[in-house]
């Protein structure tokens, strides 16, 4: 049964332009809202590194929320193709790390969408309520590192200003790297990715752009 008695450590990392509007929207409309959420606002959701969420879970945050503007209407054009990308990615791994993956959620909300703001921190608050705490973690500094190795650098911060990737990392290399392809938008963020889905995420970005 979840335990509605008490708050519970949820971190929500905003997007300055569309969610954080719509978290305050529904705060100026009064809407009655959980306390549990603590608010992270980043310019972007395509700036919220993956190991900024497993960091969170892994220092005992019971479950993290990532909200950013939905699919083609971001502030800087391509922000949350990135972070559907790569936060769906994340969410993959966390059950190999022992990390149950309904703790952690990514949505888009608008500025104008007060309601729907409310409506989905208290559906998200409810989940992790009925999940109860997080466990405390044996050697979290350790499964951190294993989680980095896993999703490899250039996954967890991309460079949307460069189609090649980094600069720091192509100075490294010596060799510029391919944009990352964008995901099918057609398929709701929870959707089951085929084999196909996957291959095509990892394989490099074709000559000539994304379309």
């Amino acid at each position: 049964m979840p335990d509605m008695g008490r708050d519970y450590r949820i971190i929500g990392f905003l997007c300055n332009w569309c969610s954080y509007g719509g978290a305050d929207a529904a705060g100026v409309a009064r809407f009655s809202q959980p306390t549990d959420l603590r608010i992270i606002r980043v310019p972007c959701s395509g700036r919220v590194d993956p190991m900024f969420v497993a960091k969170a879970l892994l220092s005992g945050a019971d479950g993290v929320l990532v909200s950013g503007c939905h699919p083609r209407d971001c502030h800087y054009s391509e922000g949350n193709f990135y972070a559907r990308r790569r936060l769906e990615m994340l969410r993959r791994f966390l059950p190999i790390i022992g990390v149950d993956e309904g703790r952690f959620e990514y949505v888009w909300v608008s500025a104008s969408e007060g309601s729907r703001w409310r409506d989905m921190v208290t559906s998200f608050t409810n989940k992790i309520h009925a999940l109860g705490h997080m466990p405390r973690m044996t050697e979290p500094a350790r499964t951190m590192c294993a989680l980095e190795g896993m999703l490899g650098q250039s996954l967890s911060q991309p460079d949307m200003a460069q189609p090649g990737g980094s600069p720091l990392d192509a100075a490294h290399s010596g060799i510029a790297q391919p944009a990352p392809p964008l995901p099918d938008w057609d398929k709701p963020a929870g959707a089951v990715l085929t084999q196909e889905d996957i291959a095509g995420m990892a394989a490099p970005a074709k000559e000539g752009g994304n379309g």
